[in-house]
């Protein structure tokens, strides 16, 4: 009963998805940034890709990757020493002093808030001694915590290296991981900071205009921006409704304007039209005569008028979304029950002996208590 239920659903599933995936193949998105991606900030769903794996400059986006690792390698109450190399970093600051001391979370905050170049490369220098050992220290956390695929960092703030480089996807995904932490998250989505270094006081204010509210749009949770020559115009953003958590990445784009108009249309069209389902613990999928199941209550990411999904020979459930695989998830096979294979073993001539002597034994007794028997009856 349970594999016929089964067969139901899915065949419900595909032909109820094939008028939206043809009605979807209609839907297009105008992004005029060189690359971009769109994924579920919970399921790492990519709901768009335009070039996302092509590798490109990110500039200030690499603060991304730097703040999370020094969140989750560093004590945040730990006071850093300024370095003079720190202090001679060229570009956006903070400006710190050689010799000052800072506590490790205000200088995330001020690397990731006001982009400060200089706190970030004291926040490499404390977290492995040098911007050399950080880059070769960071390239495997990000490899083995996150599984980027195509990411290589030279230094902690993305001034440009031409080997200095990372892709949309990648970027996205380290920005999901960053964003479980609720450090991180909270920096990210800073707005304000009051400032109060030895050589600057202010008020830190986040370069990211959404974020901001100076372009209005609602639901912006998190934004970073990012700019070098070479790389062109980098924006990264965090959004969310009552349905759905969003990432957009977009790189190399021509101008400011250029970035914030392609976040847009990503974040609308991502709201508008995707939300969760929970696919239930011992749900079960059937391929070819053998049953799937999950361990956990998962969340799947749907196109809100259903989204196919698929069971592959190696018992992944494969979301699609136009055509597109937008996120996979590995089952596990259900064993057979009470299903033992039968198979005769030879019985040794040793045993043989033991049987038929067992045999006369009972011959003997079953003779004797029925002479017996004859007596008493008699």
């Amino acid at each position: 009963m349970s594999k016929f239920i089964s067969f139901i659903m899915i065949v419900f599933l595909v032909l109820s998805n094939q008028v939206y995936t043809s009605a979807a193949a209609n839907q297009s998105l105008e992004i005029k940034s060189d690359a971009a991606v769109l994924l579920d900030s919970e399921t790492n769903a990519v709901l768009y890709s335009k070039n996302g794996e092509e590798r490109l400059f990110p500039a200030s986006l690499t603060k991304i990757a730097t703040a999370i690792y020094a969140i989750e390698k560093g004590n945040l109450d730990d006071v850093v020493t300024v370095s003079a190399r720190a202090v001679g970093e060229e570009g956006t600051r903070v400006y710190l002093e050689e010799g000052e001391k800072v506590p490790l979370k205000l200088l995330i905050q001020g690397m990731l808030i006001n982009s400060g170049n200089d706190a970030a490369v004291a926040i490499a220098e404390y977290t492995d001694d040098s911007v050399e050992q950080f880059a070769k220290n960071i390239n495997r956390y990000l490899i083995d915590k996150i599984g980027v695929r195509n990411t290589h960092f030279t230094n902690p703030n993305g001034l440009f290296d031409e080997n200095h480089y990372t892709t949309a996807l990648d970027l996205a995904m380290i920005t999901n991981y960053a964003k479980k932490n609720p450090v991180f998250s909270e920096i990210f989505g800073t707005k304000e900071l009051i400032w109060s270094g030895e050589s600057w006081q202010t008020t830190l204010l986040t370069h990211h205009r959404l974020l901001k509210g100076e372009i209005p749009f609602e639901g912006i949770t998190g934004g970073k921006t990012g700019f070098v020559n070479e790389s062109k115009h980098t924006l990264a953003t965090t959004a969310e409704n009552e349905n759905i958590k969003l990432t957009a990445i977009v790189l190399k784009a021509d101008t400011s304007k250029v970035t914030y108009n392609d976040t847009e249309n990503l974040i609308e069209y991502g709201l508008k039209n995707f939300h969760h389902r929970v696919v239930k613990q011992n749900e079960y999928f059937t391929m070819k005569e053998k049953e799937y199941y999950l361990k956990n209550d998962t969340i799947v990411t749907e196109h809100i008028n259903g989204s196919e999904k698929n069971l592959n020979d190696q018992g992944i459930l494969e979301v699609v979304n136009d055509g597109k695989v937008i996120q996979s998830i590995q089952l596990e096979l259900r064993e057979p029950k009470n299903v033992q294979a039968q198979v005769e073993t030879p019985i040794s001539s040793e045993q043989s002996s033991i049987n038929i002597l067992y045999g006369v034994i009972v011959f003997v007794f079953a003779g004797l208590f029925y002479g017996v028997r004859k007596r008493i009856m008699k």
